[in-house]
């Protein structure tokens, strides 16, 4: 049973144990649009029967072996264009929060947690409610890999697989919203150019040569930069500079 965090200044004070749900991101905005909850608040299981992933994919994870839950944030201090600060300011909280125990784990774009050569360690998947004046609320979605050992994807991993050691959920859980809620306020100070370069820092495959696939094609090129909006900027090898969304590239398997 996860308790309210005592060490945090609004993050976890209203949190929603569910012993097994289908979607901590969809009981979470169903939670909103009822006016149930407001920022702060958090919904973790111990089993997510359905979970969701970046370009429709599904989420696997075995009971009470990982970390799943959806946190509820109103950055409203952002515009809607600016969603992808969030993104990298969340991205940058796992990493730091999990890099003493793994300090190879690198961010891969746009919202996964990856450790090279071994495979995806997590994600993140953000759900915007918008309303007329603007950006209401986001629902984070995060999905970690923990003391799960055996996974159908080739290209999973976990914290156990990679270090030996099994972990206490609630210990890790209750260090990675201390995180959470420190990247967040730094984005609210408006540090945009300092979570924005730590994102780039370690960013997997950032200014290597590799081979993506772009639609039925593949491309060689180095990954560049970011746009305004958070698409993937890649020099490609004939030396042409190319942007790309969520949907129109895919990275090298490890």
């Amino acid at each position: 049973m996860y308790k309210i965090l005592a060490n945090t200044l609004f993050l976890g004070k209203d949190i929603h144990f569910l012993p097994e749900c289908h979607s901590t991101n969809d009981i979470a905005l169903q939670a909103l649009r009822e006016k149930e909850v407001g920022e702060g608040s958090i919904f973790i299981t111990n089993h997510q029967t359905r979970g969701k992933g970046q370009r429709g994919n599904s989420w696997e994870t075995k009971p009470g072996e990982n970390l799943t839950f959806s946190l509820i944030l109103q950055p409203r201090f952002l515009d809607i264009s600016e969603q992808f600060l969030l993104n990298m300011a969340i991205s940058n909280a796992i990493r730091g929060c999990f890099q003493e125990y793994i300090p190879e784990l690198l961010v891969k774009w746009p919202n996964d947690l990856v450790i090279p050569r071994l495979g995806k360690l997590g994600g993140i998947l953000i759900e915007n409610l918008v309303g007329s004046s603007g950006w209401d609320y986001a629902v984070v979605g995060i999905g970690l890999n923990i003391n799960q050992n055996q996974f159908t994807s080739p290209q999973a991993t976990s914290l156990s697989l990679a270090t030996g050691n099994v972990y206490p959920l609630q210990e890790l859980f209750k260090l990675l919203i201390v995180h959470l809620e420190q990247a967040y306020i730094a984005l609210k100070k408006g540090k945009n150019a300092v979570v924005t370069r730590e994102y780039l820092q370690y960013l997997y495959l950032f200014e290597e040569w590799a081979v993506f696939k772009a639609g039925d094609q593949e491309v060689e090129g180095k990954i560049m930069g970011l746009s305004e909006t958070g698409n993937l900027l890649l020099e490609l090898s004939n030396g042409q500079q190319r942007s790309f969304g969520i949907k129109e590239i895919a990275f090298p398997n490890f």
